[in-house]
């Protein structure tokens, strides 16, 4: 007995030299190469597989951000980005009488396309997109000045589409305030919400899934883009599967009823400098998301995605995902059991984290 506490002791101070001297030798590297920006492109250049499967995603949604503009889609990301532009402009204190010519031109070759899609396949367009659209750029042309040519030709092709659209009123109004929802109300519920990881096993009926995701799509996104989608697994041998892919749940996946993988669309941007909109926005959503099951009876537990090669390529073949898709988060989700525990998990105070004017 007393040999074997030797040698497990012995051990124990193997293995605290062992990541002791680990932390020393990348200690030292990373403040070599992590000093300036010249080292850092230099050690990436003799090491490009570290973010090779963001940058290529990165390039494939650009690709497919053009590819897609000639193509059929329930959804033309294009589109929503130039409306969204039109509403800014005609929200503005005070407004100028012309505005937006440097982009209505394009904007009208989207809605065409859009429109001519409509006419050729009925209902293979989003059709609140459509309308949306329609009663926008409606708007600007009634408040525009007629004394700018590139507008006025930009009018003259919208008033020759043939799209059989009606106004429906969805153009900027005043904001309404029909909530009776107060501060103390929602911070009861932030507190309610806790990450739960043990769930009854019964069905989550799918009526309440899309109640929350009504809840989910309006939280703000750059340029009402909506760049994400949520893939729903409510099966319970698949949701064990999916649940099962990432570090996090290793314990208890198979305990998982439902659950949701977010998914940037990396196809909603032709620029670089968006790239990092996909989590930001599908984040905001997420977080409605979850508050909204709250308010359902349902719990739920964000599950960490890393990036990491072996579980992004599972991923990936399990989903069909293509390149320019990237996993964001997983949401497991369900009824919470009545003898599971949560963890208490502490909160920072405000003074570590707030500050004003600094």
């Amino acid at each position: 007995m007393l040999d074997r506490l030797k040698k497990i002791a012995k051990d124990l101070l193997a293995i605290t030299w062992i990541r002791r001297t680990y932390e020393v030798v990348n200690r030292g590297f990373l403040e070599s190469f992590g000093s300036n920006r010249l080292l850092t492109h230099l050690f990436f250049a003799v090491n490009p597989l570290a973010f090779n499967r963001e940058q290529s995603a990165v390039l494939r949604g650009r690709r497919n951000y053009y590819r897609n503009k000639s193509t059929s889609r329930t959804t033309h990301v294009e589109l929503r980005r130039n409306v969204h532009r039109l509403e800014k402009g005609l929200i503005m204190r005070p407004r100028r009488d012309v505005f937006a010519r440097d982009y209505i031109t394009e904007t009208i070759e989207f809605y065409e396309t859009a429109a001519r899609q409509w006419r050729q396949a009925p209902g293979s367009m989003d059709q609140s997109e459509m309308e949306w659209a329609h009663d926008v750029l409606t708007e600007y042309f009634r408040v525009s000045a007629r004394t700018d040519r590139t507008v006025e030709a930009a009018r003259a092709r919208f008033e020759a589409v043939e799209h059989g659209a009606e106004n429906t009123g969805k153009i900027p109004h005043p904001k309404e305030l029909v909530s009776d929802i107060s501060y103390d109300s929602l911070q009861l519920l932030a507190q309610q919400r806790r990450s739960v990881r043990w769930f009854e096993q019964k069905p989550v009926e799918r009526e309440l899934i899309d109640k929350a995701l009504r809840v989910a799509r309006q939280a703000p996104t750059a340029c009402n883009r909506i760049p994400y989608e949520f893939r729903i697994f409510d099966d319970p041998a698949l949701a064990h599967e999916v649940a099962a892919i990432p570090f996090g749940s290793a314990g208890y996946s198979d305990n998982v009823p439902a659950v949701a993988v977010v998914v940037g669309k990396l196809e909603s941007y032709f620029s670089p400098r968006d790239r990092h909109a996909i989590y930001v926005d599908s984040s905001l959503a997420a977080m409605q998301f979850i508050l909204a099951l709250e308010t359902l009876g349902l719990s739920s537990s964000v599950i960490n995605w890393p990036d990491f090669e072996p579980l992004e390529a599972k991923m990936q073949r399990r989903l069909s995902l293509d390149t320019s898709d990237r996993v964001v988060m997983l949401i497991a989700f369900g009824y919470a059991h009545d003898e599971g525990l949560v963890p208490y998990s502490a909160k920072k105070s405000l003074d570590t984290f707030r500050r004003y004017n600094d």
